[in-house]
């Protein structure tokens, strides 16, 4: 299993929409609003850097969604 931190910039108007969506993801465990430099941190648990690609490509293309960074665990 692979733990990952995926770091989010959103449009603050969508932040409560971009949340419900990013928390119905398959592997994501915890999410939720950060202040500072990210609007929102997700943590998930996928199998593989396979999974995790996937993962961050369907955060990425929720509408409102301005960036991410992604942390894997080593």
């Amino acid at each position: 299993m692979l733990n990952a931190c995926v770091l989010l910039k959103v449009i603050p108007t969508k932040a409560d929409a971009i949340l419900e969506a990013v928390q119905g993801i398959r592997g994501v465990r915890k999410a939720y609003f950060t202040y500072g430099r990210f609007d929102i941190a997700v943590f998930v648990e996928v199998e593989d850097y396979k999974e995790l690609r996937a993962l961050t490509t369907e955060i990425n293309s929720i509408e409102g969604v301005r960036s991410t960074e992604t942390l894997a665990e080593a």
